[in-house]
């Protein structure tokens, strides 16, 4: 057998040793669950990134690129984003809704954590599963039920529209931040209390100076959700919308992808997105500083809360 033939075999030989050493091999790189990552992000982010970009096309096309423009956002003047007084509207009763559900139901549901973490016996587990069902249970079957008790029973209290609004993204809401809260506690325990009660503290002062900041980074990470949730949140504000004044921007897109929309309709998901984006960098920020000296304030202790 000549040395080239003799060659030739060896390193077929031995590719397929190596082939077969590394799918043995436990330590081998996960490529195949890497693929799937990225194949993952690219399916779920590229059709963002499209919609985005064809918010700037200069024709009403929202499938083929005519060009770059601000057409849609400010340069029409009856169907651009910002001079479309029902999309304008729209957008801004959407953060009427957001900012103030996320500031009441992070507060409540803390307030529920810290409870629930020291309520024991039945009542206690009872009121956690009350809190863990509206979590669980369908947001459909929760927004038909309170259209029902906004219609019947509360109809000479409280009609629908932005009040009604309020109080089902609160019900709904509230269950992110208990979770989330609770989970901290779990992590934190009530060393760091009972340690500042027993140097002099009031149980008061122990919670509002000690167990408040440590709980900090939970309820940035609850603002965060709760806002980005309420923004992108369709179905409870359909069933307990009054007027189309208190229609947002989720139902308006919801509305407007139905006919024959324009790339206006792009420009208001992008402000979606990007509110929804600042938030989380925002909470993430004043987590990093209020989280400094405690340990693993990094991404992905916050992406953990």
């Amino acid at each position: 057998m000549s040395d080239s033939v003799l060659d030739h075999v060896t390193e077929g030989t031995t590719r397929r040793g190596v082939r077969a050493s590394y799918f043995r091999n436990p330590w081998r790189k996960p490529r195949v669950l890497q693929a799937v990552t990225v194949g993952y992000l690219l399916w779920s982010l590229l059709p963002v990134a499209i919609a985005v970009v064809f918010s700037f096309n200069a024709g009403r096309s929202r499938s083929s690129w005519q060009g770059f423009s601000l057409r849609w956002w400010n340069g029409d003047e009856f169907d651009s984003l910002f001079t479309d007084e029902a999309l304008r509207q729209a957008m801004l009763h959407t953060f009427r809704l957001a900012i103030p559900t996320a500031i009441v139901a992070v507060g409540i549901g803390t307030a529920f954590a810290i409870g629930i973490d020291r309520w024991r016996g039945r009542p206690a587990r009872g009121a956690n599963f009350l809190m863990l069902l509206s979590f669980v249970l369908p947001e459909m079957i929760l927004g038909v039920s309170l259209f029902l008790v906004f219609t019947f029973l509360f109809d000479n209290l409280l009609s629908l529209g932005t009040g009604a609004q309020w109080l089902g993204l609160i019900t709904f809401q509230m269950s992110y931040a208990v979770v989330i809260v609770r989970a901290r506690l779990l992590s934190i325990g009530p060393e760091y209390e009972e340690a500042a009660m027993d140097l002099g503290a009031r149980p008061g002062q122990s919670m509002r100076r000690v167990l408040l900041p440590l709980l900090s980074p939970a309820i940035l990470a609850s603002v965060a959700v709760v806002f980005a949730d309420t923004v992108d949140d369709f179905v409870i504000v359909r069933f307990l919308s009054g007027a189309a004044d208190t229609e947002p921007l989720s139902v308006k897109i919801y509305s407007a992808a139905r006919a024959s929309p324009t790339p206006a309709v792009n420009a208001a998901a992008t402000v979606m997105l990007v509110s929804t984006m600042t938030v989380i960098a925002i909470a993430y920020l004043l987590y990093r500083r209020y989280g400094r000296g405690q340990h693993g304030a990094d991404v992905s202790s916050f992406t953990q809360l």
